[in-house]
C-alpha cells in the first residue's frame, strides 16, 4: 500500500450496499458480513482489509484494485471489527462465527435435555458463548468492567439454569414435546438478562447520539434502552425457529424405525439442522432493526432534548445510534 492512488468516480466504501432503511436491503447485508465463510479467513487478511478499508476512507487505493476488491475489504472489515472502535473483535463474539458456534451449542442443548446435569452443562455452555457474543457486540463507546462482566455472567447463568432445571422438573409429566422447548425457554429468559447485565454501563450513563451527518448531540439512556431492547427481542428471534420448530420435527421423526436404528447420529443431526436454521436466522435476526437506530427527539431526556433544541432549533427531528448487535 505504499503506492497509492486517488479514487475515481466518487467511490464510497462506507456507503451501504443496499437499502438500510428496509428489511430486505438490511438482510442482504447481513447475509453477506455474518457469512460463515469469513471466519476462516486468515488474520493477515483481515488486516490488510482493514489497512485497505481505511486507506479508501481517506481517499487513496492501491493502484489496479476493482470495485469488487474494494466490497470484498470492506465486507472482511465489517465481519471481524467493530463499528464503534475499529478495534479486531474475538473470533467467538463475531457474528460471521454464530452459524458454526450456534449450530453446535443449540443442537447439543435440543439433544441432551433429559438429565438435570446434561441441562446445566450445555445452559452454562451456551451463556458463556452469550457472554462472549453480547460484550464483542455491545456500543464499545460505553466501557464495562471486569467485576460488571463477571456479575452478568453469573446473572445470566443462573437465570437461565433456573428456568431450565425448574421446567425442566416440570415437565417430566407433561408430553415429550413440552420438555423439549426446555432449552427455548431457558435461552430465551437468559437473554431477558444477559443482555442488559452485559451492557448495563450505556443505561446507566446512556450512549452517544448523533445527528443525520453523525454531529455528536450527547448522551442518551433512553437511547441505550431502546437498542438493548431490540437487540434481546432480535437475539430471541433468532433462536426461535431452530429451537420451536426442529424439535417437532426430531419427535415426529424419532417415531419412525430407522431413526430407532440410528440414535447415536441424532445428535449429529440435529446440530446441522440446527445450522440450516440458523444460517437464515443469524441475518434476519440481525436486520429485524436498522443498527444505526433512531429516536425522535420528543422521547430524549428532558435535559438532553431542551440543550438539542437550544443549539440547534428544530433543524434535529431524530438523534442515531448504534445500537449494536
Amino acid at each position: 500500500y505504499t503506492k497509492m492512488a486517488t479514487i475515481s468516480l466518487g467511490f464510497n466504501i462506507d456507503s451501504p450496499r443496499w437499502d438500510q432503511s428496509t428489511f430486505v436491503g438490511r438482510l442482504k447485508h447481513f447475509l453477506n458480513i455474518t457469512d460463515p465463510r469469513t471466519v476462516l479467513v486468515p488474520e493477515e487478511e483481515l488486516d490488510r482489509a482493514k489497512a485497505l478499508v481505511e486507506g479508501c476512507r481517506a481517499g487513496l487505493v492501491p493502484p489496479g484494485s476493482s470495485q469488487e476488491q474494494l466490497l470484498y475489504a470492506k465486507k472482511l472489515y465489517d465481519s471481524a471489527f467493530h463499528p464503534d472502535s475499529g478495534e479486531k473483535m474475538n473470533f467467538i463474539g463475531r457474528m460471521s462465527f454464530q452459524v458454526p458456534g450456534g449450530m453446535a451449542i443449540t443442537g447439543c442443548m435440543l439433544q441432551f435435555y433429559r438429565t438435570v446435569p446434561a441441562v446445566v452443562f450445555w445452559q452454562w455452555v451456551n451463556q458463556s458463548f452469550n457472554a462472549f457474543v453480547n460484550y464483542t457486540n455491545r456500543n464499545a463507546a460505553s466501557p464495562i468492567s471486569l467485576r460488571q462482566i463477571g456479575v452478568a455472567y453469573v446473572t445470566a447463568t443462573g437465570a437461565a439454569l433456573a428456568t431450565a432445571v425448574g421446567l425442566n422438573l416440570y415437565t417430566k409429566r407433561a408430553p415429550p414435546l413440552l420438555a423439549r422447548w426446555v432449552p427455548f425457554a431457558a435461552v430465551a429468559a437468559a437473554n431477558c438478562v444477559n443482555i442488559p447485565m452485559m451492557r448495563q454501563q450505556e443505561i446507566i450513563n446512556g450512549i452517544t447520539v448523533t445527528d443525520e451527518n453523525n454531529n455528536e448531540l450527547g448522551r442518551s439512556r433512553r437511547a441505550a434502552v431502546k437498542g438493548i431492547a431490540q437487540v434481546v427481542l432480535s437475539r430471541i428471534t433468532m433462536a426461535a425457529p431452530g429451537m420451536i420448530i426442529l424439535p417437532i420435527i426430531m419427535e415426529r421423526l424419532e417415531k419412525y424405525t430407522f431413526m430407532q436404528r440410528i440414535r447415536v447420529l441424532h445428535g449429529p443431526l440435529q446440530v446441522l439442522l440446527c445450522g440450516g436454521f440458523l444460517l437464515f436466522m443469524v441475518p434476519a435476526a440481525c436486520a429485524l432493526f436498522p443498527q444505526r437506530c433512531s429516536l425522535a427527539l420528543a422521547d430524549l431526556e428532558v435535559e438532553l432534548r431542551d440543550s438539542i433544541v437550544a443549539k440547534h432549533g428544530d433543524k434535529v427531528p431524530y438523534v442515531y445510534f448504534n445500537k449494536g448487535l
